[in-house]
């Protein structure tokens, strides 16, 4: 699951074709062998000076230090609003190559690097941002695919973390098994329905018993101490839209630290599935933010940011990472900005 398509990175993209690579099937992705990383289109506003995302609103995140990226580009669910080819998406993996995690640690930073090459010459960005840029501290692994579909990815997690730089994973929850062993700096899990009807309707998984470990992973993140856990749902309107009580039950199930509630976006390959009219307007998002927040009382906080057509409930004001705050230890260890 990405964000790309709110994020202004290009959303036509990502079919397959005879001659391409073997894991990596996206022509808009740089990519070493199974490890692929993409210009969040935030990455490129921030660089600009032109605001920064959502997540960084929310959470802390600094966009233009932000790592957007997957350690494979496969998936095991087809959902009706995801803006790419399901055709590229098969996700037969047993001939895969795996690379270790360091090897997708330094894939990851190369490609960054390499994908913001350009801005370094361009007077629009002022050098000491891109110096910053060149020393991402964030990683997103949410790029594009199932990333517990990578067998190494706890593993993965503890290397960036070696490398000091902060974890955010976002899964579908069909390998709670793996999201047991993983403590990212922030967990993401969609919830894309509240029941198993609109569930099969909406998120078309390609396993029989992907509902059954979507509850599994609800246990999974109810006993999660020391990660923070947001669940996530992509609202259609017209397809998922409804009983709002049904979701705030679901999402209890978890006792999640966060609830982000965010707009399909008409754009891509979901084109041909869904009509623009599937698209909520910000308002309608805020409405069906209210309405979930009735039923979970603890959630006192909601929040939310137009430009991306997302509300946020929380369970207090301060929703930043704690070390992500400026003045941080975090942050005088920073090789650019700090002391």
């Amino acid at each position: 699951m990405s964000d790309s398509a709110d994020s202004g990175a290009n959303a036509d993209g990502g079919g397959s074709g005879d001659d391409a690579p073997a894991q990596v099937s996206s022509p808009d992705y740089h990519s070493e062998n199974h490890t692929a990383a993409q210009t969040c289109g935030w990455t490129a506003n921030a660089l600009r000076g032109e605001g920064k995302c959502y997540k960084y609103i929310y959470y802390g995140i600094e966009s233009h230090r932000c790592i957007q990226m997957t350690p494979v580009v496969k998936c095991n669910e087809r959902c009706v609003f995801c803006w790419r080819d399901h055709k590229g998406h098969a996700y037969e993996l047993g001939d895969v190559e795996w690379d270790d995690p360091e090897a997708v640690v330094d894939a990851s930073i190369e490609l960054q690097k390499k994908l913001l090459s350009g801005f370094g010459g361009n007077d629009e960005v002022p050098r000491e941002v891109f110096d910053q840029a060149m020393e991402p501290r964030h990683v997103a692994i949410s790029l594009d695919g199932e990333p517990t579909l990578y067998p190494y990815l706890p593993e993965l997690i503890e290397a960036f973390r070696d490398r000091d730089i902060t974890t955010f994973l976002v899964s579908n929850g069909t390998r709670p098994e793996v999201l047991r062993e993983c403590d990212p700096t922030q967990l993401y899990v969609s919830v894309d329905a509240p029941e198993r009807h609109t569930f099969d309707q909406v998120v078309g998984a390609m396993e029989d018993d992907a509902w059954e470990k979507l509850l599994e992973t609800m246990e999974v993140l109810a006993d999660k101490d020391e990660t923070r856990t947001v669940l996530r749902t992509t609202l259609v309107e017209g397809e998922n839209m409804r009983n709002p009580d049904w979701y705030a039950g679901f999402y209890q199930q978890a006792d999640p630290d966060f609830i982000e509630l965010k707009a399909y976006m008409h754009v891509g390959h979901s084109q041909g599935r869904l009509d623009r009219s599937s698209m909520p307007d910000h308002e309608r998002v805020v409405e069906f933010a209210e309405e979930i927040r009735e039923y979970m009382p603890e959630f006192t906080e909601l929040r939310d940011v137009p430009a991306s057509r997302v509300a946020l409930l929380a369970k207090q004001k301060d929703t930043w990472v704690p070390k992500l705050k400026k003045g941080s230890e975090f942050w005088e260890r920073d090789p650019v900005v700090g002391d």
